[in-house]
């Protein structure tokens, strides 16, 4: 019945997002800049590129500065996080990435303590190795790989898992919830004995311009973008704008709001009060001034936000 209510009321949803005058900023500060000039200069000792981003935004934010690195070196393309996203048109997903050139993808959880899938890495990585010339590392027994990606996107873990998974080991790099956390091309960690295959880490590193302010919000909404750089009264709304368009009405019930809405300003206030963020501010009235509490929405959109990046208003591709 409460599905019937939100289908009946997705009339009056938006259909397009007013984007308004608004620019995303250009978050290219010096430590992407060192590392992806780092990472070209550490080219020549690297067999294969692991690329990693986020599988709610399969297409949106991936770094075409990368382009000449991929096209030099076998290319596996790691959609990471597929825990948060909805995979009903997987196939599609695929057949589209195959079109622009990807011919290898591998769905990962790499937080997940067992993943399937971060088992299928080695053997295929070591595949595509042997498929192609390694140029001056012909006579190496041993694997170099290096993990690139734009930040957040889960590359520490991803190095991190493999260590678990092929030699029983703990964490060698240091994860976090915010961009920005590997900020310099570490030393090769290995990964897996056999083959001997050794992993290097690398800062995420976002396109020096981006494409739109529709995709800087995917991205700032993932996580790959300083909220404060986009505002997060504005990722709120795209948020919601989002959940509404792909009828993901968790939301309500976690909120307890009744009912589907359109108006960002009335979510935040039902989130605010089910919270209990309010805060006390002073009036000016006829008879003097009073202190009142009225609903945070700052508190109200930084929960709604988070609790979409962990998961908890369903799975959703954004892209």
């Amino acid at each position: 019945m409460k599905l019937y209510h939100a289908l009946r009321n997705a009339a009056s949803f938006r259909t397009f997002f007013d984007f308004g005058e608004r620019d995303v900023a250009h978050w290219f500060p010096g430590h992407m800049a060192k590392g992806l000039k780092q990472m070209r200069a550490t080219m020549k000792n690297v067999d294969c590129i692991i690329e990693i981003h986020d599988a709610r935004i399969p297409f949106s934010g991936r770094n075409p500065l990368f382009q000449e690195s991929l096209d030099v070196r076998p290319h596996l393309l790691v959609l990471n996080k597929v825990d948060l996203a909805d995979l009903s048109t997987k196939q599609r997903m695929v057949k589209e990435l195959e079109r622009s050139g990807v011919k290898n993808i591998l769905f990962t959880d790499s937080l997940k303590q067992r993943d399937d899938n971060i088992k299928k890495l080695v053997p295929m990585v070591t595949e595509m190795i042997n498929n192609k010339p390694r140029f001056n590392r012909e006579e190496s027994t041993s694997y170099c790989l290096m993990v690139i990606g734009v930040p957040n996107v889960g590359k520490s873990s991803l190095i991190n898992a493999l260590r678990r998974t092929y030699l029983k080991k703990g964490r060698a790099s240091r994860v976090g919830g915010e961009p920005g956390i590997t900020k310099a091309v570490l030393t090769r960690i290995q990964v897996c004995d056999r083959p001997i295959m050794h992993l290097l880490d690398t800062p995420g590193v976002l396109p020096p311009k981006i494409e739109s302010v529709e995709t800087g919000l995917k991205l700032a909404l993932c996580g790959t973008i300083l909220d404060h750089l986009v505002g997060e009264d504005v990722m709120a709304d795209y948020l919601l704008y989002s959940l509404n368009r792909l009828q993901k009405f968790s939301y309500v019930e976690r909120y307890g709001l009744g009912d589907p809405s359109d108006n960002i300003e009335h979510v935040l206030k039902g989130i605010a009060v089910k919270l209990g963020k309010t805060q006390r501010v002073k009036a000016i009235t006829g008879i003097g001034n009073i202190t009142v509490r009225i609903p945070n929405y700052t508190a109200a959109a930084y929960d709604f936000i988070r609790a979409f990046r962990r998961g908890e208003l369903g799975q959703v591709l954004l892209d």
